[in-house]
């Protein structure tokens, strides 16, 4: 979602301090300006258009929230809202390691669509000031306060953004422990509902994959150069189509190699992956194909970008009689040193 276009039409807050054994539930909706409006927007937009986002659907059965959401009105919406803050703070409170937080439910526009979002604010510890009146003037001190919420610029770790008019969901979440066993509890237990891996775990299962077959199938010295190879051809594949079919990357990078292709496909079958299309759209999650990351046995890191790998009048690599790998670094113009 493009922040801009997010249209905030209602919101309200409610305290999920598990430590003070019941939440604080609003009985108002909050009155916001443009300034939290758009702090808002931005963390909607951030879930909704990052690649850690999990699409999901609800199990309709089981899932209370569901059944909320249902039956949503807008005139309705501080009651729905307090509803689903005592679902999540009756898991919370339960489970200590699940952090307290403020649970912030906005219901906002997008694209002529009406949609519900679950923003839960995890608190963070920081020091501030406070002034403190005396008989002789003033006293500043350096208090710690142990409820700030997240900045505009970090990503929530638990959050949910629901479309109305079909109840479809994308969720963001962390592992916490619960009954002594880490768990994803905000999907499981909270909202109840069944998740497909993100674009970012999808392509962080192929690398791997890809790096593990090639490491049983090569030995050293021709792994190395298979291994830049394959990160060449995803590169590419995500730079030039904005992502990749599964078994498509596949016949590419094991071309001719059949036996690697067979073993690199029974891998992804254990993650239901083979027709699978990955099209991550975060910079973040790309950023690491749009370079070479090399590692010697003797404490040298070389960082290659794409581009210059690529060239041959900028970088090329030289098997040695003995087995040793050299890289000639070409046509340097100016070389700098930083500290």
């Amino acid at each position: 979602m493009i922040k801009e276009n997010i249209k905030i039409k209602k919101a309200i807050v409610h305290i999920m301090d598990s430590t003070i054994g019941m939440p604080v539930l609003s009985d108002t909706e909050l009155e916001y300006g443009s300034d939290f409006a758009d702090f808002l927007k931005e963390h909607i937009s951030k879930i909704s258009s990052g690649d850690d986002a999990k699409e999901c659907r609800f199990y309709e059965e089981e899932s209370e929230v569901f059944h909320i959401l249902e039956q949503y009105s807008d005139e309705a919406f501080i009651d729905i809202s307090k509803d689903i803050a005592c679902i999540l703070y009756d898991i919370m409170k339960s489970n200590i390691d699940i952090p307290p937080a403020d649970l912030i439910i906005t219901r906002f526009w997008y694209d002529e669509e009406e949609y519900m979002a679950f923003l839960k604010m995890n608190y963070k510890s920081l020091y501030t000031h406070r002034t403190m009146p005396l008989d002789e003037g003033n006293s500043n001190e350096i208090i710690r306060h142990r409820s700030i919420l997240p900045s505009e610029g970090q990503r929530l770790t638990e959050a949910a953004v629901i479309r109305l008019d079909d109840l479809a969901l994308k969720v963001i979440e962390k592992k916490y422990e619960v009954n002594g066993e880490k768990t994803n509890y905000f999907s499981l237990l909270f909202l109840k509902c069944s998740s497909h891996l993100s674009h970012k775990s999808k392509l962080s299962i192929v690398s791997k994959a890809v790096e593990s077959v090639q490491k049983e199938g090569y030995g050293e010295g021709e792994r190395f150069a298979k291994q830049m190879e394959a990160k060449n051809i995803i590169q590419e594949e995500i730079q030039e189509n904005g992502g990749f079919k599964v078994e498509e990357i596949a016949d590419k990078i094991f071309d001719n190699e059949p036996d690697l292709r067979v073993a690199f496909q029974d891998k992804m079958e254990k993650y239901d992956m083979v027709k699978e299309e990955i099209r991550p759209q975060s910079e973040n999650t790309v950023r690491k194909y749009q370079s070479q990351h090399l590692y010697t046995d003797t404490g040298i890191e070389i960082k290659i970008p794409m581009e210059q790998y690529k060239n041959p009048k900028s970088v090329e690599f030289i098997t040695n009689p003995n087995g040793t790998v050299s890289v000639l670094i070409k046509n340097i113009e100016h070389l700098e040193a930083r500290f």
